[in-house]
């Protein structure tokens, strides 16, 4: 059996954001800048974001840091329960748990460059996600694939929305007369997009490795599904 002190020293590697982290500091000023040789540049910018806009930026990098923290205490939980009664699906499991940790890493960065708040139950994301994904591996490694599925189901359609929102929401005027996303809005969404293919990888994964042999199949996806939402409505808000 894997012994907890290999998984915690795991999580002692990875830092959680706290408030206490978030240290002030200033942006470079956009504006005039001269090349090497010496010509005048004029940068291109775009307008500042309304209120409602860097809300909703805000409101993504803390429900997105949340998700990921959740997702990578699942992974977590089920490697603790199968990787030596099921040797098989360790080198799986940790394929998809190594991708978890760096898309928590990378909004863990975000997190602390947008001074966004985290979210004020993360000890809650933690410890129920463990148990998730402890509890479906303890029942059988088809159930364990079967709350991968769930779970990379809803996140999946989760990345997709935000992605249609910065789309088609942040179209921001440029100082050159254009119209455009600004570079933060472009850098976030390829982020999005990488880490949603990323998750759809591990849902297909997860069919491959008999999720719909899970008993009982419906009950376990349907009510972690239920679980999922109800946490990133949480996690967006609190």
């Amino acid at each position: 059996m894997l012994r907890l002190s290999s998984v915690s020293k795991v999580y002692h590697v990875r830092p959680f954001s706290v408030l206490s982290s978030l240290k002030a500091s200033t942006a470079p000023k956009g504006g005039n800048s001269h090349k090497g040789n010496g010509s005048h540049h004029v940068e291109v910018k775009c307008e500042n974001m309304d209120e409602a806009q860097r809300a909703y930026l805000d409101r993504v990098i803390r429900v997105d840091q949340a998700g990921e923290l959740g997702a990578n205490y699942i992974y977590a939980g089920q490697i603790f329960i199968l990787s030596e009664k099921h040797p098989n699906l360790k080198p799986i499991l940790n394929h998809m748990w190594e991708q978890e940790i760096h898309h928590h890493n990378t909004f863990n960065t975000l997190q602390l460059k947008h001074r966004v708040r985290p979210s004020l139950i993360t000890p809650f994301w933690k410890a129920g996600a463990f148990i998730m994904g402890s509890g479906t591996a303890f029942i059988s490694p088809e159930a364990a694939m079967a709350c991968t599925e769930a779970v990379e189901t809803v996140i999946g359609g989760h990345y997709n929305e935000q992605l249609r929102c910065l789309n088609n929401q942040y179209d921001l005027k440029r100082t050159d007369g254009s119209e455009g996303q600004s570079d933060e809005v472009k850098s976030l969404m390829s982020v999005i997009k990488q880490f949603r293919d990323d998750e759809l990888e591990h849902l297909d994964t997860a069919i491959a490795h008999d999720s719909r042999k899970a008993v009982p199949y419906i009950l376990l996806t349907e009510g972690i599904k239920a679980v999922c939402r109800t946490a990133i409505w949480t996690a967006e808000r609190y």
